[in-house]
């Protein structure tokens, strides 16, 4: 009997047409029982499906016996396209399309910062579709919606209004790269598209949301207002006193791991 881990599979999937088509790159670790959850990892703005936390999900759900999807927006990682395209709705497409191309029948959402935005647009439009993916649980990781309206926009400067003027973008210093972050214009009115935060969520399923209180950069009062509109689900919420926007620490990757095997508890 055959009782090996499937290995890792590498995909490619195209997104778009012309001057917008962009290489998708997958990492997808399917299960041994074709009918498992599978785990999707929703990275966050400027990160990649390498960091800590995605791989840390896979190896959980080689050793679960859970599939594990892993992919970089176009402009991450080895994903193609241009960084300063990349739009809320861009990404959503993107996620979608992944999905699409994959097929798992059960999810369990993994979203960080701004894939935590990501996922509940994603059960948003994926509602609006008569095939698609049974959504089991989502875990939310300090999680970023509407944050270029709700954090951004009203803590510009002089100085970066007039850039966004001028240049269509402006920069920002990054502590966690050598390059500044870049803010385009085209992702802050699209941003205003996407809120989510505007009415009732509903995303169907368990939600969880994992969130630092020393967090600089998504305030943990950020999450208590999210949990405000998401009132018709079972909701939980983790405060980390010491916890920092990454949580990849190893005593955040524990809670992390544990509170997936929560949410496949029934699998």
């Amino acid at each position: 009997m055959n009782n090996a881990v499937p290995a890792i599979v590498e995909h490619r999937v195209t997104v778009g047409e012309g001057t917008a088509a962009r290489e998708i790159a997958i990492l997808h670790r399917p299960a041994k029982r074709k009918d498992a959850t599978a785990l999707v990892w929703l990275g966050g703005y400027r990160s990649d499906m390498t960091g800590t936390k995605a791989v840390t999900l896979d190896a959980l759900a080689a050793e679960l016996d859970l599939a594990a999807i892993r992919f970089d927006y176009s402009g991450h990682g080895a994903s193609g396209g241009a960084f300063r395209d990349g739009t809320i709705s861009r990404w959503l497409e993107e996620t979608m399309a992944v999905l699409q191309h994959i097929k798992p029948k059960r999810v369990v959402l993994v979203g960080s910062s701004m894939g935590g935005w990501i996922a509940l647009r994603l059960v948003q439009e994926l509602a609006k579709r008569k095939r698609s993916p049974k959504m089991e649980a989502m875990i939310l990781i300090a999680p970023a919606p509407d944050f270029t309206s709700e954090l951004i926009e009203p803590n510009l400067s002089e100085a970066e209004l007039r850039s966004l003027a001028e240049n269509g973008y402006f920069e920002e210093p990054s502590a966690y790269s050598a390059e500044p972050y870049i803010y385009t214009r085209a992702l802050i009115e699209d941003g205003r598209r996407n809120r989510v935060m505007t009415g009732i969520i509903e995303t169907g399923c368990p939600v969880h949301i994992i969130q630092g209180m020393a967090d600089p950069d998504v305030p943990y009062g950020h999450a208590l207002k999210l949990m405000e509109f998401l009132p018709a689900d079972d909701v939980v919420l983790t405060l980390i006193r010491d916890g920092d926007h990454r949580l990849s620490r190893p005593q955040d990757l524990e809670k992390l791991e544990a509170i997936v095997k929560a949410s496949i508890i029934n699998d």
